[in-house]
């Protein structure tokens, strides 16, 4: 079982330290959010909260998650680094594809891109994407993200993008894995069939594992059960050794460590983060 960290919302200033002292606590990776814009005024549709209220604001620190990962990559040596989630729909494939690859050179193949379809209209809105069939949008992208990689020469004529032959360079030098994110049925069905795993948005171990389940039927379904996949799956609640055993069991890779918001406090100071870091490790992951 490997356990990441969650830096959302966490003062940007602080985050190198905390990348240097997650990797010597043991902790497998570290997860970054993204937004580009968080408007004032948003309906609550958050699909992850009882009352759809995100638990962020407009004030809320949203660096720019791929020079946040390369700028804690390189203080680090073993931490791995992906988005939960990279709303890929708000932006060009091909931004994306050259986003994530440089990252990807600097970290020496580090990062996972975690990425979703997104949810808030309103930043959709104001970026000029359309909220509408960014499902299938998302859908193409992955597609297209994948060529764009290799760094051949590719080109793309589909529902959504068109392009001609061309490039994108730097190219990473290993495949950079497509960890899904989403509960609903057809985010899971894409992790499923077009992902190189998933992540879930914080759950009960029972839901969880109805989640794992679904999951295996629908990768059964599309072939791929024998393929490599990665399920990184936060807890709702406090962590305990058998629960993060019995996670494991139930086919999770992975879980996640909430941001230091949620646990212990929004005032935390990095001395006290660290400290909470190095206690996680001693408790949890040199024990699993």
């Amino acid at each position: 079982m490997k356990i990441w960290q969650a830096v959302s919302f966490n003062e940007v200033d602080q985050l190198l330290e905390i990348a240097r002292c997650a990797e010597a606590s043991g902790f497998e990776g570290v997860f970054v959010s993204d937004h580009i814009v968080v408007p004032e005024e948003v309906e609550p549709r958050y699909p992850y909260s009882e009352d759809g209220v995100a638990g962020f604001s407009s004030a809320t620190p949203f660096p720019e998650p791929w020079a946040t990962i390369s700028a804690m990559a390189a203080v680090t040596t073993r931490l791995r680094f992906t988005t939960l989630v990279y709303i890929m729909p708000l932006r060009h494939p091909l931004d994306v594809a050259n986003s994530v690859a440089t990252a990807a050179v600097l970290s020496n193949n580090r990062v996972a891109l975690g990425a979703g379809a997104g949810w808030m209209r309103e930043e959709f809105e104001i970026m000029g994407a359309s909220f509408t069939k960014r499902g299938r949008r998302f859908n193409e992208m992955i597609e297209i993200v994948r060529k764009a990689w290799t760094g051949e020469i590719v080109e793309h004529h589909g529902e959504f993008y068109d392009f001609p032959r061309l490039q994108v360079s730097p190219a990473p030098t290993a495949p950079v894995p497509i960890l899904v994110g989403g509960i609903s049925e057809p985010a899971l069905r894409r992790a499923a069939t077009l992902g190189d795993g998933w992540l879930g948005s914080g759950h009960t171990l029972e839901d969880a594992t109805r989640l794992l389940g679904r999951l295996g039927e629908l990768r059964k379904q599309a072939g791929r059960e024998n393929e490599p996949f990665e399920s990184i799956v936060p807890l709702a609640g406090p962590p305990d050794l058998d629960t993060l055993r019995r996670l494991e069991e139930a086919g999770a890779s992975g879980t996640v460590s909430y941001p230091f918001a949620f646990t212990i406090g929004p005032d935390a100071t990095l001395e006290q983060k660290l400290g909470m870091l190095k206690g996680f490790g001693d408790q949890f992951i040199r024990k699993l």
